[in-house]
């Protein structure tokens, strides 16, 4: 016999003589996508029940726990004091529930995409790929991404995209905490003399602050119009390294660079960033398992 052929008054018996108060699992999985929605009508289009079946539903579960979970209003439904008690433990549950799956069942992929900038590609992701592969038993495809995502239309497992690691239905992981400071070729200018700043400044398009950022946080006066401008920081880089002018650059990006001596830091003062670069994923693109060996090897 299965529970929609199971009486409320026959569930609330039964876990009245065993002592049991957990209601079944598909009632509490409507409450929590109710209470997540705010709406009976959007929690059956998620559930693929009837309206009316997410109301009954939430009806047998009030009965069975003894207190009202929603005020049902001519304008909708809004939870109750105790329905906004309960509803962080029930999603945490259910997210519990969900990644216990996905770790123990979920087959994992044979192929998997990231897209990401050339320059986190060449110099953050390129360098960790060695020990990377040597842990994988499937293939990584690595696209360029030339532009800021639209998350809607890229078909990539795994996206690495700048900002504050918060975006609605992706799980995300910091790849670095991003310091900005003055870098130049040793031939250009040595660490610690003033005379840099009269340089050629050389400009990286994109989110990151730039020299006018510098010239408000740290030096307190106005920065030349840059001579040079490239639209990646591995083209800055090389324009850098050559003695074309001094960059803001990357201090997690640029350390492979400053530890060759190709590039010297020209001040101990730095920009620190709250935005970063982060991996960004789907739950429903990517298993958990591989997920989680992403983060290992690729954050910091």
């Amino acid at each position: 016999m299965t529970i929609n052929h199971i009486s409320i008054q026959e569930v609330v018996l039964f876990m009245s003589n065993t002592g049991n108060l957990l209601p079944p699992l598909e009632w509490i999985r409507v409450f929590e996508a109710a209470g997540r929605t705010g709406s009976f009508t959007a929690a059956a289009q998620e559930t693929g029940l009837t309206q009316a079946a997410v109301s009954q539903r939430i009806r047998n579960l009030e009965g069975v726990i003894g207190t009202h979970l929603f005020n049902r209003n001519p304008r909708g439904v809004t939870l109750t004091v105790d329905g906004e008690a309960w509803l962080p433990y029930v999603a945490n549950a259910l997210e519990t529930l969900r990644r216990s799956a996905e770790e123990l069942f979920e087959k994992p992929l044979k192929k998997i995409t990231i897209s990401a900038s050339t320059s986190v590609i060449q110099l953050w992701i390129a360098p960790r790929l060695r020990a990377f592969t040597s842990k994988t038993n499937y293939q990584v495809a690595l696209h360029t991404m030339n532009t800021e995502p639209d998350f809607e239309k890229v078909t990539a497992e795994v996206e690495i995209k700048y900002g504050l690691g918060s975006w609605e239905g992706r799980r995300s992981a910091k790849l670095f905490d991003e310091v900005l400071a003055p870098l130049a070729c040793p031939n250009l200018a040595k660490p610690g003399e003033t005379s840099w700043q009269n340089l050629p400044r050389i400009a990286i398009s994109g989110p990151r602050p730039g020299w006018q950022e510098w010239a408000r946080q740290v030096a307190g006066v106005s920065s030349p119009i840059p001579a040079l401008r490239f639209d990646s920081l591995a083209l800055a880089m090389s324009a850098a390294k050559s003695g074309a002018g001094v960059m803001l650059g990357s201090l997690p990006l640029c350390q492979e660079s400053i530890a060759d001596g190709s590039l010297v830091r020209l001040s101990s003062k730095t920009i620190e960033q709250t935005a970063g670069y982060w991996i960004t994923s789907k739950h429903s693109m990517l298993p958990q398992k591989q997920w989680n060996h992403l983060v290992e090897c690729f954050c910091q």
